[in-house]
């Protein structure tokens, strides 16, 4: 089997940036000529072994960081934004777009953020009457929409908070459980907590220096909600310091990537990394026993291994998504080459929409993409009450996957026939940038694909795609 040429251009330059280097001195400390250097940082040539080695040696850099997903993720949200309909021309080839992400992706990326403004132009006009007299109708990005991208291009993990929840979680007392910890640390901020029947799961006052947490909230839930507010009290700085790396747009991003920040810390601490991946691997990642070990839901360790991405102790690379009862996507990450449609649902093939339909079960499903890249699926749906008569039971689907080449791996791939073309169900993005030609669900038409209209004919679908 051919060896894949490693081009890797945009990461070298970005290492050499970090470490405030020249080409020259760079070259020297990798032991390669500057023309040699200038090459392989413009994916002219592949990076070489030796260069690989240097890095290692040299500047103790994870190799495994040269190939990292952010050129997928970048392919996967130019394609979806040039099957808008504002894009009137053919489509750029596929192979133009990995150039512009690998040799240019502060460019792509600048052309995402111009489309999403232009969507977000897009809606506001469409809800005029709403807009006008309003002091705050002024075009920016979606604060929601800018934190979820924070997260996504992060790789979905945070290396210094979750490093810090690490060590918070090593301090506890032997047999103690979580949530005391918490509550202990936060009386030592000099924090009362209570818990009594309230309408908000977690409420602080800050002038009482009270913290308040429904008593009607599962176990789980409680324990992540005092890690939460521990987090936002005792991890102020670190928490201020990575907003201030990652410069927000606007008020709004950063307080709501502050909170999803402390949310992160709270799922790292509850799930420390080395003792999680460990206890992941060791159970063949079965989700109820990692949920019984650490006092956590399913949704939050199924979150989890989603995060398992530490340079040099890496778990497997799993996507993660959440969806409600509509198909409208609530979260979503991925750490593998497969990419969530920024805009609207998921594919409605793909098993997380039937974990509704069978509640309390785990949905099993072997998928293949139409790029050909084939994804072992799980899903199940996850139920969260209000803890009352009165209150709404909210309702969401998780799904959690991977490349099949890990499937063995997970206890859920046992006895499933991972080499059988005809198991694997296809699927797609969205229906706009999906290529397949025969989908008994399409919505909408490909965008890239002339239509064909015969008044005599009618197959699965009303037209034939040429």
């Amino acid at each position: 089997m051919a060896v894949q040429k490693l081009y890797a251009g945009a990461k070298l330059r970005e290492l050499r940036g970090r470490l405030e280097l020249t080409q020259k001195a760079f070259a020297e400390k990798l032991g390669v000529s500057l023309p040699y250097l200038n090459q392989m940082e413009n994916n002219n040539r592949p990076v070489s072994t030796a260069v690989v080695l240097g890095l290692a040696q040299e500047f103790g850099f994870d190799v495994t960081e040269l190939q990292s997903g952010d050129e997928a993720r970048l392919v996967g949200d130019m394609r979806e934004a040039l099957a808008d309909p504002v894009f009137t021309g053919p489509a750029p080839a596929l192979a133009d777009m990995r150039l512009a992400a690998a040799n240019a992706p502060a460019l792509a990326r600048a052309f995402l953020d111009l489309h999403a403004a232009y969507r977000q132009t897009h809606e506001r006009l469409a809800s005029l009457d709403e807009a006008l007299g309003r002091e705050d109708a002024r075009l920016q990005p979606s604060p929601w929409e800018e934190v979820r991208d924070f997260f996504h291009y992060c790789d979905n993990y945070i290396d210094a908070v979750d490093r810090a929840a690490e060590r918070f979680a090593s301090r506890t007392s032997p047999g103690e459980a979580m949530a005391d910890a918490a509550v202990r640390m936060l009386d030592s901020h000099g924090i009362k907590t209570v818990f009594r029947d309230a309408a908000d799961v977690r409420h602080f006052d800050a002038a009482t220096k009270t913290l308040t947490i429904s008593q009607f909230a599962s176990a789980s839930t409680q324990t992540f909600q005092l890690l939460l507010q521990l987090a936002m009290v005792s991890q102020e700085p670190l928490l201020e310091a990575t907003l201030d790396l990652a410069r927000f747009q606007s008020d709004e991003a950063r307080s709501i990537a502050k909170v999803g920040l402390a949310n992160y810390f709270a799922g790292a601490a509850l799930m420390p990394y080395a003792a999680f991946l460990s206890a992941a691997q060791a159970t063949r990642h079965d989700l109820e026993i990692l949920a019984a070990r650490f006092g956590a839901s399913l949704e939050q360790v199924a979150h989890r291994l989603s995060t398992l991405q530490r340079p040099g102790a890496k778990g497997i690379p799993f996507f993660f998504v959440r969806v409600d009862q509509a198909g409208t996507i609530t979260k979503r990450h991925s750490a593998t080459t497969l990419q969530f449609a920024r805009y609207g649902g998921a594919c409605p093939l793909w098993n997380v929409h039937q974990a509704f339909e069978l509640p309390g079960q785990f949905l099993r499903q072997l998928a293949e993409t139409p790029d050909g890249a084939r994804y072992f699926c799980l899903a199940r749906d996850v139920s969260k009450s209000g803890g009352a008569y009165n209150v709404p039971t909210r309702r969401y689907a998780i799904g959690l996957g991977c490349e099949v080449k890990h499937a063995p791996a997970l206890v859920y791939a046992d006895h499933m026939d991972l080499g059988a073309a005809e198991a694997y169900a296809p699927i797609g993005i969205s229906c706009r940038i999906c290529e397949r030609r025969n989908c008994h669900q399409r919505s909408v038409p490909p965008l890239e694909r002339q239509l064909r209209v015969d008044p005599d004919r009618r197959g699965i679908l009303p037209y034939q795609l040429d």
